[in-house]
């Protein structure tokens, strides 16, 4: 019989994510009423904003009526409207949870949450049974389900109603076995830039990661009309976003501005419709560029921003258009150094063929090298502190670009002494093609990223670490 008046609560199980929800139901002479489904509330109590898009009912007229076990390719809030049913999930994902079980009674006083890739089945219990279930994801024929059989011997679930007497289908009697199974993979996650430094960064981080993919400019055209149509979007959990318009001086001609808006403004909010669309979590990489350089402290997340040049507002603009992303990180960084041509691989090169060069003394902030930077990004996904602004670069006491370059030289045992001073006015002054205006201070305050347990390395370490790999 239904309890009325319970208060809203949530159970852990066993299955991780998988949830059980006493749910209020209000009943009278009339009958009854109940919230089955109050994100506000629900969200507030801890479950995840799943974004349902569809409901579902089947409806059993016979007591034993059973279905499953079924793992589908999205998240299910299931519930009864009428009648009682025994619930049965199983594990049936990835990892060290694989095969567990868990089993409970449903009845219209009671929901639970189910993750996508665990396999749920149920019996009816009473006749006329209305078993209900909002998903975030529209039913497709090409979605790949998984199949376990509800006879399973390792799972043994503990139907009320023998298999022998229940009323079920031949197709469910005829799935595989647990150890037949290919588990349910992990959503995901796609890099863009999979060629560009940081592309390079995230391939060496996440290795053959078989939920990874990485896709270069040709492979995904986001100018597309049909961008949407490009993939089974729901299939991912997250997009990296690490292709930019990063030539700063460049962005500063006709032209160069016109590819700066569309790569770092246009493209992102393409990728921004199509993660706030479906659920994804998009990880976004902004500049120490937004800001003018003007304050005398480091840079902190919630600052106000106050681009110098086109490249800089650009990165403003998009960071913008990301923060209006449900889910979404924007991970400031500075000084990026990663494989290819760079400022630490040209000094490199100058302090080997024994050139003293003018370095620019009066701009200030930390490196960041890409390994550090796919370390982060790895982190924040895994980790998954609150969405917002987190500020990324290497730790450690602030240089001028002429410091940095003396660390070069004397790592590699050339004089640091070669290095002279030169002030960005007079660095520049000579200059026949336009130059961007560079921001004076551009050390990021850190603290809000070691906050969620990330080890920040340090900048100076990292240098020599990446000298001594550059002369293998």
């Amino acid at each position: 019989m239904t309890e009325y008046s319970k208060p809203l609560r949530r159970t852990e199980t066993p299955i991780p994510g998988l949830t059980v929800w006493e749910l209020p139901v209000h009943g009278d002479n009339r009958g009854w009423f109940k919230e089955n489904w109050q994100r506000e509330k629900m969200i507030a109590h801890g479950l995840e904003d799943f974004e349902p898009v569809q409901n579902n009912i089947s409806f059993n007229d016979a007591v034993g009526s059973t279905r499953g076990i079924h793992a589908e390719p999205w998240d299910k809030w299931v519930s009864v409207a009428t009648g009682r049913i025994f619930g049965a999930w199983v594990d049936l994902r990835e990892g060290p949870t694989f095969g567990t079980v868990f089993t409970t009674e449903i009845d219209p006083s009671r929901a639970i949450f189910v993750p996508r890739g665990v396999g749920n089945a149920y019996q009816s219990l009473e006749p006329d049974t209305a078993y209900t279930y909002l998903v975030n994801d529209h039913w497709s024929p090409d979605a790949e389900y998984t199949f376990l059989n509800l006879a399973d011997e390792t799972a043994a679930v503990p139907w009320p109603i023998p298999l022998s007497e229940a009323e079920l289908s031949a197709k469910d009697l005829a799935h595989p076995r647990l150890a037949d199974i290919t588990p349910v993979p992990p959503r995901k996650i796609l890099v863009l830039g999979a060629d560009g430094q940081l592309g390079k960064a995230l391939r060496a981080e996440y290795g053959d990661s078989d939920h990874v993919e990485f896709a270069a400019r040709e492979d995904l055209d986001l100018a597309s009309p049909e961008l949407h149509e490009a993939r089974r979007w729901r299939d991912y959990d997250a997009i990296v976003n690490a292709a930019a318009f990063t030539s700063v001086d460049l962005a500063e001609t006709p032209a160069g501005r016109r590819d700066a808006w569309a790569a770092n403004v246009t493209g992102v909010a393409a990728l921004a419709k199509i993660s706030a669309e479906h659920g994804i979590t998009l990880v976004h990489v902004s500049s120490d560029y937004v800001f003018d350089g003007a304050l005398e402290r480091p840079y902190r997340e919630d600052d106000a921003i106050s681009p110098l040049g086109v490249y800089g507002q650009t990165k403003a603009a998009g960071d913008s258009v990301v923060s209006a992303v449900p889910r979404h990180y924007i991970l400031r960084t500075s000084w990026v150094i990663g494989e290819g041509r760079n400022f630490v691989s040209t000094m490199a090169s100058l302090a080997e063929r024994g050139v003293r060069p003018s370095v620019v003394s009066d701009q200030i902030g930390r490196l960041t090298f890409t390994d550090d930077l796919a370390r982060g990004i790895r982190h924040l996904l895994e980790a998954r502190p609150a969405f917002g602004v987190y500020n990324l670069t290497g730790g450690g006491e602030p240089m001028s670009w002429a410091d940095i370059a003396r660390r070069v030289f004397a790592l590699l045992g050339n004089d640091p002494a070669n290095v002279t001073d030169v002030a960005t006015d007079e660095y520049f002054a000579a200059a026949t093609e336009p130059v961007a205006p560079r921001p004076r201070n551009s050390v990021l305050d850190l603290t809000k990223i070691e906050a969620t347990e990330f080890t920040v390395s340090s900048a100076a370490d990292s240098l020599a670490r990446y000298l001594t790999a550059a002369a293998r």
